[in-house]
C-alpha cells in the first residue's frame, strides 16, 4: 500500500488511477492520517458483493427472529406517539 498526501493525489490522479487498475492500493492522507483509499473497480466490486452475499445469507438463516409480522406498534402511554401530536 502506497501512501499520498492529498496534494500529491491532486496533482497526479491519473497515475494513482493507473496503479490502481495495475493492483496497487492507494492510501490518501491528510496530516499523515489515512482519509480515503483508491482500489480498482475489481476490487471493489468483489468486496461489495462479499458484503451483500453475507448480509444476504445472515437475514436468511435469522428470517424467523427478524419477522415482525405479529407485532403490536400501537403507540401507549409509556411510548407515547409525538409525531402526531407533541402535547399528548
Amino acid at each position: 500500500m502506497r501512501n499520498i498526501s492529498i496534494n500529491e493525489a491532486r496533482n497526479n490522479l491519473s497515475d494513482l488511477v493507473k496503479s490502481a487498475e495495475e493492483g496497487e492500493v492507494v492510501a490518501i492522507t491528510r496530516y499523515d492520517k489515512p482519509v480515503a483509499v483508491i482500489i480498482s473497480y475489481a476490487e471493489y466490486e468483489s468486496k461489495s458483493s462479499k458484503e451483500i452475499d453475507w448480509l444476504s445469507k445472515l437475514r436468511k438463516e435469522y428470517a424467523d427472529v427478524l419477522d415482525d409480522s405479529g407485532f403490536d406498534f400501537t403507540p401507549s402511554r409509556e411510548c407515547p406517539d409525538y409525531s402526531k401530536d407533541p402535547w399528548a
